[in-house]
């Protein structure tokens, strides 16, 4: 299974691109991941590539320093430079649905307010229709 999920500030704005013939929209930052604690601490680096209307979103609400949660898979993408040599570069894809999470937003940084690009609910309608279950006989 190839699953990594990181946690991190931004260390630059996003760019947006859209795909030539799809249209699809295409974000690419960075994110600076601290690990470990005083003389022990490490920074790590990651590039990190989101599609669609996800990516449209990470432009709109994040910037240089937001944290953001990154869920998806490690790929390796090669290319041939235009001087011949081959070139590789090791990146995070965010998942589609809720592959990427801010942790604080560009428009309200102060109150820290979540936004995730997968989850939508309505209020009260859930608890309405909850009934209370005696676990009594459960084997576990």
């Amino acid at each position: 299974m190839n699953k990594v999920v990181q946690i991190g500030r931004m260390t630059k704005d996003a760019e947006l691109k859209y795909l030539p013939g799809s249209g699809t929209a295409v974000a690419n930052f960075s994110i600076a991941v601290d690990d470990g604690f005083g003389d022990n601490k490490k920074t790590y680096f990651f590039n990190i590539v989101v599609f669609g209307k996800s990516a449209e979103a990470v432009v709109n609400y994040t910037h240089k320093g937001s944290k953001v949660a990154v869920t998806g898979k490690l790929t390796t993408r090669t290319w041939d430079a235009q001087d011949g040599t081959k070139r590789y570069a090791t990146e995070i894809v965010a998942d589609s649905f809720g592959g990427i999470e801010f942790l604080d937003s560009k428009s309200d940084n102060q109150n820290q307010t979540n936004y995730q690009t997968n989850e939508y609910s309505v209020p009260g309608q859930v608890d309405d229709q909850l009934e209370a279950v005696d676990d009594g006989d459960m084997p576990f």
